[in-house]
């Protein structure tokens, strides 16, 4: 059976990576914008003799039509079949031959592609990144080659895979209208059954100049780079379609939602899902240090109580999950072998409301200031990691300068605000509560 711990960091990945800023150190970068629109971040770093060239977009599930859902995901992959000068399948090809790695990933609020190579391939990763954005050939082969590839990711990864439903069968409860309902693999049928016209239509919305980052991280010269982003980015065309944001507000809730659901698991789990506030809000870093008091380590109040005091729960995670929109904070325990649900439960119920009857103590708030740092020191350590976190903070906030500024918010949170944000957020009403139970032989 696949760990506890390492089943729901699988189900994060549904969702995506989640960038925390810079502490202690500041990362210099140039921006402007091109007049198609394609914003460019350069962040020079001569240390070491690789650069990174990294587009995101602004795509993700939640611009997807509810009956079209999994698109995003889609053209992740389908934006590495080839292009009008690289043949089908070599995209990666020429990356490896030039020493290099690539990769890329989607969530519910944007899609990031990213090349990392030596700093004399720089020219080469500017061509591959233009070429899938101005030239990429979406053809019927290739359609229908993705198409099998994403069905079956959906079937190893999510449907056939022991607790790999349980953030889709958590979201699509806890939110009624706003498409975060949808998780970021979409339903098998609506890629089976997408047409040619549904994804060239997709891709020409949202793959354009005007709704993307490029960012240059790494050995570069500052003064040979931008003439060169000029020449492979600057003459592509910008979109010809609106490109709409989803503006659904899901609505507060006002009443707990209990289910069940049933899967080929050995032991149950019990999942608590409380709604909060948007990633970059202020009760969101207090949130996520409440987080990070509940179940980071095994120091922390959940672990130590149910996993070592107790020994009710085998596993225990609190997690706010940071979406550019409202999301949700989850907690996730998997109750010891012979432990009712019930009681796991009891037990996380009573640590909820302890944060939220009593101020947390100052030797508390202080271990927390000191994870919270060494997190986001950590968070930074390569050019890679800093251009994802340039195009985030760009791409979702509008201000990629927030690399060097958010990390004193998390250090401004107060006891207090821990407190406010427990009672606020962690309430019975504002929550659904699922639990996750082996099928009967």
């Amino acid at each position: 059976m696949k760990s506890t711990k390492s089943l729901l960091l699988a189900a994060l990945l549904l969702i995506g990576t989640y960038c925390l800023p810079a502490f202690g150190q500041n990362i210099e970068f140039t921006e402007y914008t091109l007049d198609n629109g394609l914003h460019v971040i350069l962040h020079q770093d001569n240390s070491t003799p690789n650069v990174v060239v990294n587009i995101m977009y602004h795509v993700g599930a939640k611009n997807e039509d509810r009956n079209r859902t999994g698109f995003a995901h889609f053209f992740e992959h389908l934006m590495f079949e080839g292009s009008k000068h690289i043949g089908r399948g070599e995209f990666a090809e020429i990356v490896e031959e030039a020493g290099g790695s690539l990769n890329a990933w989607t969530s519910f609020d944007q899609t990031n592609y990213f090349v990392l190579l030596p700093s004399n391939q720089l020219e080469l990763g500017l061509w591959l990144e233009s070429e899938r954005l101005l030239h990429p050939v979406i053809d019927s082969i290739g359609i229908a080659t993705q198409k099998d590839v994403v069905t079956e990711e959906m079937k190893q990864t999510r449907d056939n895979q022991p607790y790999g439903r349980i953030l889709t069968e958590t979201i699509k409860r806890a939110f009624t209208v706003h498409p975060y309902q949808s998780d970021v693999l979409g339903k098998d049928a609506h890629i089976r059954n997408a047409t040619y016209d549904d994804i060239t239509r997709f891709h020409d919305t949202f793959y354009v100049p005007n709704n993307a980052v490029l960012v240059v991280s790494g050995d570069f010269d500052m003064d040979a780079t931008i003439p060169l982003v000029e020449k492979y980015f600057g003459d592509i065309p910008g979109g010809r379609y609106e490109i709409s944001r989803p503006d659904v507000v899901e609505p507060i809730r006002t009443k707990e939602l209990r289910d069940t659901v049933y899967d080929n698991i050995q032991l149950p789990a019990i999942i608590q899902a409380y709604h909060i506030p948007a990633q970059g809000t202020d009760d969101f870093f207090a949130l996520e240090m409440l987080g990070t008091l509940l179940s980071q380590g095994q120091s922390s109040r959940l672990y130590r109580r149910l996993v070592v005091e107790d020994q009710t729960a085998i596993q225990i995670q609190a997690i706010p999950l940071g979406l550019e929109d409202p999301g949700l904070n989850i907690i996730l325990g998997i109750p010891n072998m012979g432990v009712d649900p019930q009681t796991l439960e009891a037990g996380i119920n009573d640590e909820i409301e302890k944060v939220r009857t009593e101020l947390i103590s100052q030797e508390e708030l202080q271990k927390l200031q000191n994870q919270i740092e060494s997190r986001l020191v950590n968070s930074n350590t390569t050019i890679a990691s800093r251009a994802t976190n340039l195009a985030t903070y760009h791409l979702l906030h509008g201000d990629a300068s927030l690399i060097n500024s958010q990390a004193e918010k998390y250090m401004a949170v107060t006891r207090e605000d821990i407190l406010r944000v427990a009672q606020q957020y962690l309430r019975d009403d504002n929550r659904v509560v699922l639990y996750y139970l082996p099928k009967a032989l």
